[in-house]
Protein backbone atom coordinates (compact mmCIF):
# COMPACT_ATOMS: atom_id res chain seq x y z
CA UNK A 1 0.00 0.00 0.00
CA UNK A 2 1.70 3.49 -0.96
CA UNK A 3 2.02 5.71 2.34
CA UNK A 4 1.51 9.17 2.10
CA UNK A 5 4.63 10.10 3.51
CA UNK A 6 6.27 8.69 0.30
CA UNK A 7 3.91 10.34 -1.96
CA UNK A 8 4.86 13.73 -0.33
CA UNK A 9 8.67 12.78 -0.59
CA UNK A 10 8.30 12.10 -4.10
CA UNK A 11 7.14 15.55 -4.87
CA UNK A 12 9.65 17.27 -2.69
CA UNK A 13 11.84 15.75 -4.99
CA UNK A 14 10.54 16.43 -8.37
CA UNK A 15 10.15 20.18 -7.20
CA UNK A 16 13.02 20.55 -5.81
CA UNK A 17 15.36 18.49 -8.49
CA UNK A 18 17.86 17.20 -6.00
CA UNK A 19 17.38 14.37 -2.95
CA UNK A 20 19.86 16.69 -1.35
CA UNK A 21 17.71 19.89 -1.88
CA UNK A 22 14.37 17.95 -1.23
CA UNK A 23 15.95 16.49 2.25
CA UNK A 24 16.83 20.33 3.37
CA UNK A 25 12.99 21.20 2.81
CA UNK A 26 11.56 18.41 4.15
CA UNK A 27 13.73 18.22 7.09
CA UNK A 28 14.88 15.21 6.58
CA UNK A 29 18.17 12.95 5.94
CA UNK A 30 19.36 12.06 2.78
CA UNK A 31 19.62 8.54 3.44
CA UNK A 32 15.24 8.51 4.82
CA UNK A 33 14.46 10.51 1.48
CA UNK A 34 15.94 8.20 -0.75
CA UNK A 35 14.31 4.96 1.15
CA UNK A 36 11.22 6.43 0.43
CA UNK A 37 11.54 6.79 -2.46
CA UNK A 38 13.16 3.37 -3.29
CA UNK A 39 9.92 2.14 -1.08
CA UNK A 40 7.42 4.02 -3.19
CA UNK A 41 8.76 2.72 -6.24
CA UNK A 42 9.07 -0.71 -5.38
CA UNK A 43 5.63 -0.39 -4.01
CA UNK A 44 4.28 1.25 -7.51
CA UNK A 45 6.14 -1.73 -9.26
CA UNK A 46 7.59 1.32 -11.93
CA UNK A 47 11.14 3.27 -11.69
CA UNK A 48 9.87 7.57 -11.19
CA UNK A 49 13.19 8.71 -11.26
CA UNK A 50 16.54 8.71 -13.24
CA UNK A 51 19.16 9.03 -10.97
CA UNK A 52 22.91 10.13 -11.86
CA UNK A 53 25.94 11.69 -9.92
CA UNK A 54 24.95 14.60 -11.57
CA UNK A 55 21.13 15.45 -11.75
CA UNK A 56 17.89 13.58 -11.18
CA UNK A 57 15.14 13.16 -13.96
CA UNK A 58 11.86 11.83 -13.87
CA UNK A 59 10.72 8.73 -16.27
CA UNK A 60 7.68 8.78 -18.23
CA UNK A 61 5.96 6.89 -15.21
CA UNK A 62 7.03 9.49 -12.86
CA UNK A 63 5.73 11.99 -15.14
CA UNK A 64 2.47 10.95 -15.22
CA UNK A 65 2.24 9.62 -11.50
CA UNK A 66 3.51 13.62 -10.44
CA UNK A 67 0.19 15.41 -11.31
CA UNK A 68 -1.71 13.48 -9.17
CA UNK A 69 1.00 13.43 -6.72
CA UNK A 70 0.86 16.62 -6.56
CA UNK A 71 -2.73 16.96 -5.44
CA UNK A 72 -2.57 14.22 -3.38
CA UNK A 73 0.35 16.01 -1.60
CA UNK A 74 -1.79 19.14 -1.46
CA UNK A 75 -5.05 17.87 -0.47
CA UNK A 76 -3.24 16.35 3.02
CA UNK A 77 -1.36 19.43 3.96
CA UNK A 78 -4.81 21.32 3.31
CA UNK A 79 -6.21 18.40 5.64
CA UNK A 80 -3.96 18.93 8.28
CA UNK A 81 -3.81 22.24 8.24
CA UNK A 82 -7.57 22.77 8.50
CA UNK A 83 -8.00 20.62 11.28
CA UNK A 84 -5.63 22.51 13.29
CA UNK A 85 -7.08 25.88 12.16
CA UNK A 86 -10.52 24.27 13.48
CA UNK A 87 -8.79 23.83 16.91
CA UNK A 88 -7.75 27.44 16.33
CA UNK A 89 -3.93 26.49 15.95
CA UNK A 90 -1.95 27.82 13.64
CA UNK A 91 0.91 25.41 12.87
CA UNK A 92 2.68 23.03 10.30
CA UNK A 93 5.78 24.39 7.51
CA UNK A 94 5.47 27.41 5.19
CA UNK A 95 8.18 28.13 3.14
CA UNK A 96 8.15 32.16 1.68
CA UNK A 97 10.66 33.44 -1.01
CA UNK A 98 11.53 37.24 -0.45
CA UNK A 99 14.00 39.78 -1.46
CA UNK A 100 17.48 39.87 0.34
CA UNK A 101 17.35 43.87 1.11
CA UNK A 102 13.74 43.79 2.09
CA UNK A 103 13.70 40.57 4.31
CA UNK A 104 16.93 42.10 6.27
CA UNK A 105 15.61 45.80 7.17
CA UNK A 106 11.97 45.42 7.43
CA UNK A 107 10.30 41.60 6.84
CA UNK A 108 12.28 39.62 8.95
CA UNK A 109 12.14 42.36 11.84
CA UNK A 110 7.76 41.98 11.33
CA UNK A 111 8.13 38.41 11.30
CA UNK A 112 10.17 37.61 14.78
CA UNK A 113 6.97 38.02 17.10
CA UNK A 114 4.33 36.91 14.39
CA UNK A 115 6.61 33.72 14.93
CA UNK A 116 6.84 34.16 18.77
CA UNK A 117 3.57 33.87 19.13
CA UNK A 118 2.20 31.12 17.11
CA UNK A 119 5.27 28.65 17.74
CA UNK A 120 4.10 25.66 16.07
CA UNK A 121 4.34 27.53 12.61
CA UNK A 122 7.43 26.39 10.81
CA UNK A 123 8.90 29.00 8.68
CA UNK A 124 10.98 28.92 5.94
CA UNK A 125 12.55 32.07 4.61
CA UNK A 126 14.34 32.04 1.68
CA UNK A 127 15.89 35.76 1.22
CA UNK A 128 16.83 35.96 -2.72
CA UNK A 129 16.98 39.02 -5.15
CA UNK A 130 16.29 36.76 -8.32
CA UNK A 131 12.75 36.32 -9.72
CA UNK A 132 12.08 32.86 -8.29
CA UNK A 133 8.96 30.46 -9.77
CA UNK A 134 7.10 30.47 -6.70
CA UNK A 135 5.48 27.33 -8.28
CA UNK A 136 8.22 25.01 -9.73
CA UNK A 137 10.27 26.23 -6.70
CA UNK A 138 7.91 24.66 -4.30
CA UNK A 139 7.28 28.34 -2.58
CA UNK A 140 3.84 28.52 -0.47
CA UNK A 141 3.95 32.69 -1.27
CA UNK A 142 6.75 34.87 -2.66
CA UNK A 143 7.05 38.81 -1.25
CA UNK A 144 7.75 41.14 -4.28
CA UNK A 145 8.53 44.84 -4.58
CA UNK A 146 7.32 46.35 -7.69
CA UNK A 147 4.75 45.02 -9.65
CA UNK A 148 3.95 40.87 -9.93
CA UNK A 149 3.66 40.17 -13.62
CA UNK A 150 3.28 36.44 -13.58
CA UNK A 151 -0.50 35.86 -14.50
CA UNK A 152 -0.25 32.15 -12.92
CA UNK A 153 0.23 34.52 -9.08
CA UNK A 154 -2.39 35.69 -6.97
CA UNK A 155 -0.86 39.03 -5.90
CA UNK A 156 -2.14 40.43 -2.25
CA UNK A 157 -0.68 43.83 -1.48
CA UNK A 158 0.77 44.87 1.94
CA UNK A 159 1.74 48.15 1.55
CA UNK A 160 2.59 51.27 -0.81
CA UNK A 161 6.08 51.76 -1.89
CA UNK A 162 6.86 55.01 -2.78
CA UNK A 163 10.42 55.40 -4.33
CA UNK A 164 13.14 58.42 -4.57
CA UNK A 165 15.53 59.34 -7.26
CA UNK A 166 18.45 59.82 -5.11
CA UNK A 167 22.34 61.20 -5.34
CA UNK A 168 24.90 61.67 -2.72
CA UNK A 169 25.97 65.33 -2.29
CA UNK A 170 29.40 64.69 -3.67
CA UNK A 171 28.05 63.49 -6.78
CA UNK A 172 25.73 66.13 -7.38
CA UNK A 173 28.49 68.59 -6.57
CA UNK A 174 30.94 67.14 -9.46
CA UNK A 175 27.80 66.75 -12.12
CA UNK A 176 25.62 69.40 -11.04
CA UNK A 177 21.44 68.75 -9.85
CA UNK A 178 19.22 67.36 -12.84
CA UNK A 179 15.85 69.87 -12.53
CA UNK A 180 14.13 67.78 -15.18
CA UNK A 181 13.41 64.44 -16.95
CA UNK A 182 15.62 65.38 -19.83
CA UNK A 183 18.83 66.73 -17.64
CA UNK A 184 18.58 63.04 -16.06
CA UNK A 185 19.61 62.04 -19.75
CA UNK A 186 23.29 63.27 -19.28
CA UNK A 187 23.72 61.85 -15.88
CA UNK A 188 25.05 58.45 -14.68
CA UNK A 189 22.87 55.48 -13.55
CA UNK A 190 22.71 52.49 -11.03
CA UNK A 191 20.37 50.41 -11.98
CA UNK A 192 18.63 47.37 -10.40
CA UNK A 193 19.35 44.65 -13.02
CA UNK A 194 16.56 42.58 -11.97
CA UNK A 195 14.09 44.26 -13.39
CA UNK A 196 15.37 43.26 -17.34
CA UNK A 197 16.31 47.43 -18.00
CA UNK A 198 18.17 50.40 -17.12
CA UNK A 199 15.76 53.23 -17.01
CA UNK A 200 13.95 54.93 -15.10
CA UNK A 201 9.70 55.51 -14.83
CA UNK A 202 8.11 58.44 -14.04
CA UNK A 203 4.16 58.73 -13.71
CA UNK A 204 3.30 61.24 -16.43
CA UNK A 205 0.06 63.26 -17.09
CA UNK A 206 -0.44 60.76 -19.96
CA UNK A 207 1.55 57.61 -18.96
CA UNK A 208 4.40 56.41 -17.74
CA UNK A 209 7.74 58.58 -18.87
CA UNK A 210 10.93 56.13 -19.79
CA UNK A 211 14.38 57.99 -19.31
CA UNK A 212 17.95 56.52 -19.45
CA UNK A 213 20.60 57.39 -18.13
CA UNK A 214 24.16 56.55 -18.83
CA UNK A 215 24.93 53.32 -17.49
CA UNK A 216 27.51 54.02 -14.20
CA UNK A 217 26.43 50.40 -12.61
CA UNK A 218 23.88 47.66 -13.00
CA UNK A 219 23.82 45.29 -10.04
CA UNK A 220 20.52 42.72 -8.91
CA UNK A 221 21.03 43.42 -4.95
CA UNK A 222 19.60 46.59 -2.81
CA UNK A 223 22.09 46.71 -0.36
CA UNK A 224 24.77 47.08 -3.06
CA UNK A 225 23.20 50.02 -5.05
CA UNK A 226 22.28 51.92 -2.09
CA UNK A 227 26.01 51.36 -1.32
CA UNK A 228 26.87 52.70 -5.07
CA UNK A 229 24.70 56.21 -4.69
CA UNK A 230 26.34 56.62 -1.29
CA UNK A 231 29.61 56.39 -2.69
CA UNK A 232 29.26 58.96 -5.55
CA UNK A 233 29.03 56.51 -8.38
CA UNK A 234 25.54 58.06 -9.75
CA UNK A 235 21.92 58.25 -9.68
CA UNK A 236 19.62 55.92 -8.64
CA UNK A 237 16.04 55.18 -7.79
CA UNK A 238 15.71 53.70 -4.55
CA UNK A 239 12.70 52.92 -2.64
CA UNK A 240 11.45 54.66 0.85
CA UNK A 241 12.57 51.50 2.66
CA UNK A 242 16.18 51.70 1.74
CA UNK A 243 17.07 55.40 1.10
CA UNK A 244 14.60 56.71 3.71
CA UNK A 245 17.54 56.74 6.14
CA UNK A 246 20.17 57.82 4.31
CA UNK A 247 18.10 61.19 3.15
CA UNK A 248 16.97 61.83 6.50
CA UNK A 249 21.20 61.85 7.37
CA UNK A 250 22.12 63.62 4.32
CA UNK A 251 24.37 60.89 2.96
CA UNK A 252 21.76 60.63 -0.12
CA UNK A 253 19.65 64.03 -1.38
CA UNK A 254 16.29 63.21 -2.91
CA UNK A 255 16.56 64.65 -6.45
CA UNK A 256 13.05 66.45 -7.73
CA UNK A 257 12.64 66.23 -11.26
CA UNK A 258 9.07 67.84 -11.35
CA UNK A 259 7.76 63.93 -11.89
CA UNK A 260 7.31 60.80 -9.30
CA UNK A 261 8.61 57.77 -9.62
CA UNK A 262 5.73 55.26 -11.09
CA UNK A 263 4.16 53.80 -7.72
CA UNK A 264 4.76 50.39 -6.79
CA UNK A 265 3.55 47.99 -3.69
CA UNK A 266 4.57 45.65 -1.37
CA UNK A 267 3.21 42.15 -2.49
CA UNK A 268 2.87 38.10 -1.39
CA UNK A 269 1.64 36.48 -4.05
CA UNK A 270 0.81 32.82 -4.16
CA UNK A 271 0.21 30.42 -7.07
CA UNK A 272 -2.93 30.53 -8.63
CA UNK A 273 -5.29 27.33 -8.00
CA UNK A 274 -4.49 26.61 -4.85
CA UNK A 275 -6.37 27.49 -1.60
CA UNK A 276 -3.99 29.94 0.74
CA UNK A 277 -3.68 28.33 3.68
CA UNK A 278 -5.19 30.20 7.26
CA UNK A 279 -1.28 30.65 8.62
CA UNK A 280 -0.44 32.42 5.17
CA UNK A 281 -3.76 34.60 5.57
CA UNK A 282 -2.92 35.32 9.08
CA UNK A 283 1.26 36.25 8.21
CA UNK A 284 -0.20 38.55 5.69
CA UNK A 285 -2.43 40.47 8.00
CA UNK A 286 -0.15 40.31 10.68
CA UNK A 287 2.45 42.34 7.64
CA UNK A 288 0.21 45.20 6.85
CA UNK A 289 -0.57 45.63 10.39
CA UNK A 290 3.21 46.01 10.67
CA UNK A 291 4.20 47.87 7.95
CA UNK A 292 1.00 50.34 8.30
CA UNK A 293 -0.30 52.43 5.87
CA UNK A 294 1.04 54.68 4.75
CA UNK A 295 4.25 52.38 5.59
CA UNK A 296 6.29 53.29 8.41
CA UNK A 297 9.51 53.95 6.24
CA UNK A 298 7.90 56.67 4.62
CA UNK A 299 6.50 59.04 7.26
CA UNK A 300 9.88 60.56 8.22
CA UNK A 301 10.47 60.84 4.02
CA UNK A 302 9.60 64.83 3.10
Amino acid sequence: MLKIEGIVTFVAVAEAGSISEAARRLRLSKSVVSERLSEMERTLGAILLHRTTRKLTLTEDGTAFLERATRIAQEVREAAADLAERRGTLVGPLRIAAPVTFGRLHLGPALYPFLAEHPEIELTLDLDDRRVDAASDGYDAIIRHGLIADSRLVAWKLARSRRLLVASPDYLGRHGRPMSLSDLEDHRGIFYTNRGVADWRFQGPDGAVVIRGKLALGVNNGDVLHDAAIAGLGIALLPAFIAGPSVRDGQLVEIDVGYRPEPEFIFMAHPEGRNPSAKLRAIADHLRKAFGDPPYWERSVS
